[in-house]
């Protein structure tokens, strides 16, 4: 016998259980129908960089490139916020682990960009590695990320120790001498830039005259420049960065080499540097980069945007932040996950609009575009404000770059 009422609960009963049913597998549909999968519900990414000696090379200036792309999504993907925090990691390796350490483990951060200094950028990297999680590496130079220490999730932008030595110092030998002396920094950077560029200039038909050494933060270059000035080599290359180099460049006008016929070749040298500088210090040099704010209409758009915030034209450190960000957003929308695995995988095979120039990221990472090849003006030929460099040649990206089964990464092979 029923009880009163109990048919009608039954009813209920069957008709909620549908109702749930449904709702499910509306939810389950949706889901294998490819419904937008961002983990916590915000995409957070991280710029650690250099705020002192690199302060003006990327800096707050690498965190605003990163906004500025986020600015392009308008602030959200695939629905949800995109969110940037930032960080200095003081040049120490150790101290920007533990800052990517706790991003990647407490505050859910997705990816890391930046990362100045080669050291940082390898331990950062490793670490992103190990976390699961994106390395999008702006800031460091050493082409070992995209050799024995590639990886799936990493993506090299900056324009590396092999390009920025082997390519520009092809070019540079071509158009300008043979004949070579080297003044490097003493680590890992120095002596890779020393080494590509030594058999660079030796497979050119060049010659290294020479070469010094000198210590992280010099201030006194008197001694390396006058064994590069009594070298008589007609090509002085200054293979380090910030400070360095612009404490360098002064010092070679007070010892007479540009007036004694000797060129001066800054192979890893920023627009923040020749700003420091000035246009009658710098004049003459030459540079490689792959970026420049004056270069064409896409450029200089991404320029004005940036001196709205910072006052001051972009960096190629800064430019490179912008696009891989950039790139790593429209991989997600693309891929409609931020899945790190997946989002690396749709970063590979989509084209990379570098500044409206074509470029391609290979399966071991490295991001490759053309390098210009600059010549910095003259006080007299500088029309306005930061109009620093002339273009002399450009240089393919498949010459300025490291062929890819020569650097030791076995990503992509059978």
């Amino acid at each position: 016998m029923d009880l009163p009422g109990s048919g009608t609960t039954r009813v209920l009963g069957r008709a909620v259980l549908v109702s749930l049913a449904l709702i499910i597998g509306a939810a389950l549909d949706e889901a294998e129908a490819g419904e937008p999968a961002i983990s916590d519900g915000v995409v957070k990414i991280g710029v650690l960089g250099d705020y002192g000696s690199g302060r003006d090379l990327g800096g707050p200036g690498s965190v605003t490139a990163a906004r500025l792309a986020a600015e392009d999504f308008k602030n959200q993907v695939l629905g949800r916020p995109i969110e940037i925090i930032s960080a200095d990691h003081q040049n120490k390796p150790d101290i920007a682990v533990g800052i990517a350490k706790k991003w990647f483990d407490l505050q859910h951060v997705d990816a890391v960009t930046d990362l100045a200094v080669s050291s940082v950028g390898l331990a950062v990297a490793a670490l992103a590695t190990q976390s699961n999680r994106s390395a999008l590496v702006s800031g460091a130079a050493t082409s070992d990320l995209t050799g024995p220490n590639c990886s799936p999730v990493i993506t090299h932008w900056a324009d590396d120790t092999y390009a920025l030595s082997a390519g520009l110092v092809r070019e540079v030998s071509a158009r300008v001498a043979k004949d070579w002396f080297f003044v490097a920094v003493d680590y890992s950077f120095g002596s890779s830039m020393l080494k590509d560029g030594t058999n660079a200039l030796n497979a050119s038909g060049g010659k290294l005259v020479g070469s010094v050494r000198f210590p992280f933060n010099t201030t006194d270059f008197s001694s390396f420049l006058l064994a590069a000035q009594a070298s008589r080599a007609k090509v002085i290359a200054l293979a380090s960065t910030g400070a360095d180099t612009v404490n360098a460049v002064k010092q070679t006008h007070e010892f007479g080499l540009q007036a004694g016929g000797q060129t001066i070749v800054g192979m890893l040298t920023f627009i923040a540097d020749v700003h420091a500088m000035g246009l009658k210090t710098a004049e003459g040099m030459y540079v490689a980069s792959q970026y420049y704010w004056d270069d064409d209409e896409t450029s200089r758009a991404f320029a004005q945007r940036f001196f709205a915030v910072e006052n001051r034209m972009p960096t190629k450190l800064q430019a490179a932040t912008y696009v891989a960000v950039r790139h790593y957003l429209k991989a997600i929308q693309s891929a409609g996950t931020d899945d790190t695995k997946a989002v690396n995988a749709e970063m590979r095979r989509l084209p990379v609009d570098f500044f409206g120039r074509p470029a391609r990221i290979r399966p071991d990472g490295r991001v490759i575009y053309d390098l210009s090849l600059y010549r910095v003006k003259s006080p007299r030929a500088s029309r306005y404000p930061w109009d620093y460099y002339e273009r002399i040649s450009t240089i393919p990206g498949d010459r300025a770059f490291r062929p890819e089964g020569e650097g030791g990464c076995n990503l992509g092979k059978s």
